[in-house]
């Protein structure tokens, strides 16, 4: 699909991994987090075309427990995109 690896707990995919770079799930509730600590969406070629997927590069982060964070927001992201396909 895009060339990368998914990155699971519980079943669901939180972030992926695609050239050597990490990155964790986003919807509407946390895009604008994302953008506003200076990540970039994922973008991939598809059929020749530009394609984005709602996963966001980490920030810069200076320590473990800040990763932690931003990955729990990845999680519940993920959570919830799962919750919204079920209905």
């Amino acid at each position: 699909m895009f060339g990368g690896a998914g990155l699971y707990r519980d079943g669901l995919m939180f972030a992926l991994v695609s050239d050597n770079e990490v990155y964790l799930k986003a919807d509407a509730e946390t895009a604008e987090r994302f953008r506003d600590a200076g990540c970039r969406p994922f973008v991939y070629s598809r059929a020749g075309k530009a394609a984005t997927m709602s996963y966001w590069s980490v920030p810069d982060l200076d320590d473990g427990e800040a990763l932690k964070g931003w990955a729990e927001i990845a999680l519940a992201a993920a959570a919830r995109s799962a919750t919204a396909k079920k209905r």
